[in-house]
């Protein structure tokens, strides 16, 4: 069913592909030389000096993914081609679904699609990735799917050596391990995940981080009614595959926890793009997507209603690689799926200029999002890892 995500391959490398009004150019400067300023001052340590501590807001950031969700849907919206039974597997209710995410117009049908994300982070936040628009957003481990994608993201570089989503745990250090070591942040770091190989990937064994993935109950010890209904639904749903449990399960002991846990640093990956990617059927990879955006809209606004996290919080919003562009490919990613290293990345914060969705843009890549999420927090991720590529500067004030 998820070949992509079962297959190990060769670690062959994709090649990536190949004027503002007088009154603004006054902000559009002082923004830039903020933004050389903080990103001098974290390469000159592991943390902001105590005089540049009011430059920063962000005090916790969320880094979200949403498992294999192609480029095309989140600017485009849904596809033409796949709005069929021959090529989207779409056996019923083909009519109700065009009601709901249909538009003639590419960008009334990603509204629809994803209305949070258009309508909050592309107002308030940046969008990269929309590549009609020459805005580049990629991979660079050259293989396109899952391990290999969130080790990138995670550490901030590729690793040949991972070319399995069976790899076992990870041998490199993550941004999420590197913060939890700091002692501001030691324990203010969480992981919540579909995927049980999450444990894996963030080396629970080494990491010691508390990480929620797949079918583990997630209430322990003394449980309410409520919660222990949760874990007995944990136990006894039947999955669309073993690893991963569905998205909706996921969500309710996140928000749950955002009260007590005061995370600083809050992994989430969402699983079920993928999955129904891979099974063929295009109207539930768009139902899936549509709840990814509402699920995202309940954590920013359960956020913003707290006060520990209120105009203090980053969102990172992004993939963990791309898939195939056709009428089959599109249920596909990996090496021989051309397209697939082609991602996106949305950030919503404090420190974060509104300069919505980025046009004829520098390209920006996987990999420097670990340092992004360091960065943002005043922290200088590649001290502790050379290699790993720097922050996104223009998500930085």
């Amino acid at each position: 069913m998820r070949t992509a995500r079962r297959a190990t391959a060769p670690p062959v490398v994709l090649r990536s592909s190949p004027k503002q009004e007088p009154k603004m150019l006054s902000s559009t400067i002082t923004r830039s030389l903020r933004c050389v300023l903080v990103l001098a001052l974290i390469a000159s340590g592991p943390a902001l000096p105590a005089e540049m501590s009011g430059v920063l807001k962000t005090r916790t950031v969320v880094l979200i993914v949403s498992d294999g969700l192609r480029w095309q849907e989140i600017f485009t919206g849904a596809d033409p081609e796949l709005l069929n039974e021959k090529n989207g597997g779409i056996w019923e209710k083909e009519q109700e679904l065009r009601r709901e995410f249909w538009r003639a117009d590419p960008a009334e049908r990603r509204k629809a699609l994803f209305p949070f994300l258009w309508g909050t982070v592309a107002v308030r936040g940046q969008i990269f990735g929309n590549q009609t628009q020459g805005s580049i957003a990629r991979v660079t481990n050259g293989l396109a799917f899952s391990y290999p994608g969130y080790n990138e993201m995670l550490t901030g570089h590729p690793d040949a050596r991972i070319n399995s989503n069976e790899f076992g745990p990870n041998p490199n250090l993550t941004v999420f391990e590197w913060l939890n070591g700091l002692p501001e942040l030691h324990g203010h770091v969480a992981v919540y995940a579909t995927w049980g190989a999450f444990k894996d990937i963030f080396n629970v064994g080494r990491s010691h981080l508390p990480v929620q993935a797949g079918w583990d109950p997630p209430y322990r010890g003394t449980t309410s009614a409520r919660e222990e209904l949760l874990n007995r639904l944990y136990r006894s749903t039947t999955p669309i595959e073993d690893g991963d449990v569905y998205n909706a399960f996921l969500q309710v002991p996140l928000l749950d926890s955002l009260p007590a846990q005061q995370a600083r640093v809050l992994f989430v990956g969402y699983g079920e793009t993928d999955l129904w990617g891979h099974v063929g059927r295009y109207d539930q990879l768009l139902h899936s997507a549509h709840l990814f955006d509402q699920f995202v809209a309940e954590l920013w606004n359960a956020m913003q209603a707290l006060p520990a996290y209120r105009d203090r919080t980053t969102f990172i919003i992004t993939a963990d690689h791309g898939r195939g562009s056709g009428p089959v490919e599109w249920k596909e990613h990996g090496v021989k799926q051309k397209g697939s290293e082609n991602i996106w990345i949305a950030v919503l914060g404090p420190d974060t200029p509104p300069l919505g969705e980025r046009m004829h843009t520098a390209p920006v890549t996987q990999a420097q999002i670990a340092a992004t999420v360091a960065a943002l927090l005043g922290k200088d991720y590649r001290q502790a890892v050379p290699e790993a590529a720097a922050p996104i500067a223009d998500v930085l004030r």
